[in-house]
């Protein structure tokens, strides 16, 4: 058993929530990417079921990380140009999104080529895996490094991704548990501020719950105006290390996030990762298995960009994703509940919404 943790906290920096690894059973996918079996999350929000009313062509999905492998097959034609907001001498921004950034070294940034995967790797092209909406592009932006980074980058990135076409904002960072005390008292407000603009420009964002096993959702979740996502496991199961989507405008959901390390790595999420940086554990190669809120946070912007592919506004598509999302233990659709938050999403009930 492995634990691989991706990111950690740098004052009031944000961070990715740490990764860990499990395994689940098989998917039965109509799909010829290799990986797709194992992509049990796809089936846990009914992607496919989806994708017959939309892929998601025409919708663009901001992933605000540690930046994307530009050469990553599964990936490669579906990036659009981006931008990096670390490491900048001067200029900013200083660079296109590449995981890399300005110095041209891999400080261990996976992540956002992980996340982007998730979101819109392409599917049926017999390699890899199958992002929720195949047909949506990726705008990569590059905010944190060796994991970590400043409110300020992010903050800059997030504006930077509403101003250049984003119709999502996918945030799998967040702060440490007590973060968003700095926020409500007014010490530290550039995330929630950059979150409120992107709405404004009509962009949703949607972050991350945390992986501390704490009650309420970290920031910038906690108190923006974003849609905070906690984790289930393969069995539709709240996972142990999410934080409870607990905030005060109860604007939260549940999508799948693996096991965390309980089982292997199948329990977890497979997706994209830089070319050659797979984990000898898990397969190696340009694919891997992580776990956290990280992970299920893209599931959610995927299905927003199913629905914004259809041309729904920020608030339709908002709604869409709240209301059709199901809870498993109760069966209830559209009930929030501290648990699961509304529910666990649904691609294929939110297209018909």
């Amino acid at each position: 058993m492995r634990r691989k943790k991706l990111v950690d906290a740098a004052g009031t920096a944000a961070l990715a929530v740490a990764v860990l690894l499990a395994m689940a059973p098989g998917a039965h996918a109509a799909t010829s990417d290799p990986l797709r079996g194992k992509q049990w999350g796809l089936d846990q929000v009914d992607a496919e079921a989806a994708w017959p009313v939309t892929t998601g062509k025409g919708a663009v999905v901001a992933v605000v990380d540690t930046g994307v492998d530009l050469e990553q097959p599964d990936l490669a034609g579906q990036l659009l140009p981006g931008a990096t907001f670390t490491g900048c001498a001067d200029v900013r921004p200083c660079g296109n999104g590449d995981f890399r950034g300005p110095d041209g070294r891999n400080d261990g940034d996976e992540h956002g080529t992980h996340v982007a995967g998730i979101v819109a790797a392409a599917a049926d092209n017999g390699i890899g895996v199958a992002g929720v909406a195949p047909g949506a592009k990726i705008l990569p932006v590059k905010v944190l490094e060796a994991g970590s980074g400043s409110s300020q980058d992010i903050a800059d990135g997030i504006r930077w991704a509403a101003d250049h076409g984003a119709d999502v904002i996918n945030l799998s960072l967040g702060t440490a548990p007590g973060g968003q005390l700095l926020t409500i008292i007014g010490i530290d407000t550039l995330m929630r501020d950059a979150i409120t603009y992107a709405r404004q420009q009509g962009a949703l964002t949607v972050a991350a719950a945390g992986n501390s096993s704490t009650p309420l959702c970290s920031d910038p979740a906690f108190t923006s105006v974003a849609i905070c996502v906690g984790a289930t496991d393969s069995a539709r199961i709240h996972s142990y290390y999410s934080e409870l989507p607990i905030k005060l405008d109860l604007k939260s959901v549940s999508a799948p996030g693996g096991s965390g390390g309980l089982t292997g790595c199948d329990g977890d999420v497979w997706s994209t990762v830089p070319v050659g940086t797979g984990s000898d554990t898990c397969g190696g190669g340009s694919y891997d298995s992580y776990a956290g809120t990280s992970m299920a946070t893209p599931h959610v912007a995927g299905v927003a960009a199913l629905l914004f592919s259809q041309g729904r506004s920020v608030t339709e598509v908002e709604s869409a994703i709240l209301h059709t999302a199901r809870d498993p233990l109760l069966g209830l659709v559209g009930v929030w509940t501290p648990l699961y938050g509304y529910g666990i999403v649904d691609a294929a009930a939110a297209v018909a919404y």
